[in-house]
């Protein structure tokens, strides 16, 4: 039975967006992906593991080697979310600094 996980839980581990990063440029095998990181296999096999339950990742065998390469999909989705977030809080200033602008406009 797989865990499921919460993305941004994922994503908030600096070895897994670093793995995120490495295979955004070019599909990797574990193993390549363990050589960029100062962790054991099995610690890199784990973190895939989460990206991958999180769907964040995918798998295509090739032969006889795994590759992962990122879910774009499921980036845009995000992205999507982080836009709307921030759409909403550059909103939340705009507002701000017309209540700033009105304040300094009443003490001239």
């Amino acid at each position: 039975m797989k865990t499921r996980r919460d993305v941004f839980q994922a994503i908030a581990d600096p070895t897994r967006r670093g793995i995120l990063l490495l295979i955004a440029a070019q599909a990797m095998t574990p193993n390549a992906i363990a050589e960029e990181f100062r962790s054991s296999r099995q610690a890199v096999s784990r973190h895939i593991q989460i990206l991958a339950e999180c769907e964040l990742v995918k798998q295509e065998q090739r032969g006889r080697e795994i590759y992962y390469h990122i879910n774009s999909g499921k980036i845009k989705e995000i992205d999507k979310w982080v836009e709307r977030l921030k759409s909403i809080v550059e909103n939340q200033f705009n507002q701000l600094d017309k209540v700033l602008s009105t304040l300094k406009g009443q003490k001239k």
